[in-house]
């Protein structure tokens, strides 16, 4: 009988391989870019590995201060998560700053075209 660890271990390795799966097929589809998918890619890779390396998990729970193993791997989801948050949030910012210097240059385009007529 497989006792609550190993299931909690299997469903985690399921998991993880169809997330990166969705990922891959998001990619492929062109409905997500490689840059921003990359973090996405890195994470659901760890968190496979911890998934399958039970002992390794074990071991960096307890170094962590964690009693329960199987929660470790949701510390590498909230940081993952976290992560791509922080990603996104500088690329809203650059993107802003975009838009915002070719509204003033549409503006200034606008301006010159009016006083040529």
């Amino acid at each position: 009988m497989i006792n609550s660890l190993d299931r909690i271990q299997i469903i985690s390795i399921f998991s993880s391989i169809l997330f990166l799966f969705f990922i891959l097929e998001l990619i492929r589809k062109k409905q997500l870019k490689e840059a921003y998918a990359l973090l996405w890619i890195i994470f659901s890779f760890i968190f496979l590995f911890f998934s399958c390396w039970k002992t390794g998990m074990d071991y960096f729970a307890a170094r962590v201060g964690i009693y329960y193993p199987p929660a470790f791997l949701f510390l590498i989801l909230i940081v993952a998560i976290i992560a791509i948050l922080v990603q996104f949030s500088v690329l809203v910012s650059l993107q802003g700053e975009k838009i915002r210097i070719l509204t003033q240059e549409i503006t200034l385009l606008k301006t010159k075209l009016e006083s040529k007529k």
